[in-house]
């Protein structure tokens, strides 16, 4: 692809430079338009993945301590086998020793009984807690949904809308900007980059400049109109251009 030849005069580069204002302020006013409605979609669709994070998670738990109760059910049924085993071998014991042996075997697994038991309760509780939250996540994911819906649909409206012409308005400002040598371009972002509404390149009205409202010298007005020069604003930075321009700049 052959490059575009570079525009040398200052007066055309003021005027290429104006006319790239232009058009990047056409794709900052489809944008705003969009306003926060991207940020927004981003924050719900991460929102929305760490609940579902959270609800997987809980999910998991929820079947580990299911789990758990059942394996300790298997230990009470065990314990409660073994006992009946232990009673019925005292029946047949000969001796002191043996009987308060079995005795001992009994109280141990009663105690294993117990034990389990009290897991069981305290893992229940530990349950109830869980799908409370469970529920909750529940809740909330399906409201974010519904609200992401509405907001990817409303963007998709707007998009459908701009899209068209934000994608020729971008072709136009890279195809400007190929006239411009790449000092100037890299001022220009600059200078766009600081101030909230991308305003670069500002006309002069009423004495005063079109960025900042800062008062210009009528000196400096007069240099401004001869275009022999970049000028910027000494109060703002912008690159400032006579009234004039706007006549003569085909948009």
């Amino acid at each position: 692809m052959a490059k575009v030849q570079e525009i040398t005069s200052t007066d055309e580069k003021l005027k290429a430079l104006f006319q790239l204002q232009h058009i990047d302020s056409k794709i900052d006013e489809i944008r705003t338009l969009r306003g926060e409605l991207p940020i927004e979609v981003k924050d719900l669709e991460d929102e929305l993945e760490g609940l579902q994070t959270r609800i997987n998670k809980l999910n998991k738990e929820l079947n580990e301590r299911n789990t758990f109760i059942n394996n300790n059910l298997t230990n009470i049924e065990t314990s409660k086998e073994l006992i009946k085993k232990y009673e019925s071998q005292q029946m047949q014991v000969k001796n002191n020793r043996e009987y308060d042996a079995l005795t001992k075997e009994i109280e141990m697994q009663n105690l294993e009984i117990e034990l389990a038991n009290k897991k069981i309760r305290d893992a229940k509780v530990d349950i109830n807690n869980r799908e409370r939250s469970l529920r909750e996540a529940e809740d909330k994911i399906n409201n974010r949904k519904n609200d992401l819906d509405l907001k990817r649909k409303e963007l998709e409206v707007i998009t459908a809308e701009t899209r068209k012409e934000e994608a020729e308005l971008l072709l136009k400002s890279e195809k400007s900007s190929e006239k411009i040598e790449n000092r100037l371009i890299k001022a220009y972002k600059r200078i766009r980059k600081s101030y909230r509404n991308g305003l670069a390149v500002v006309i002069v009205a009423r004495d005063a400049c079109g960025g900042c409202f800062g008062k210009i010298p009528p000196q400096r007005q007069l240099e401004i109109k001869q275009r022999k020069k970049i000028i910027t604003c000494e109060h703002c930075g912008r690159i400032l251009v006579d009234a004039g321009m706007e006549e003569e700049v085909i948009i």
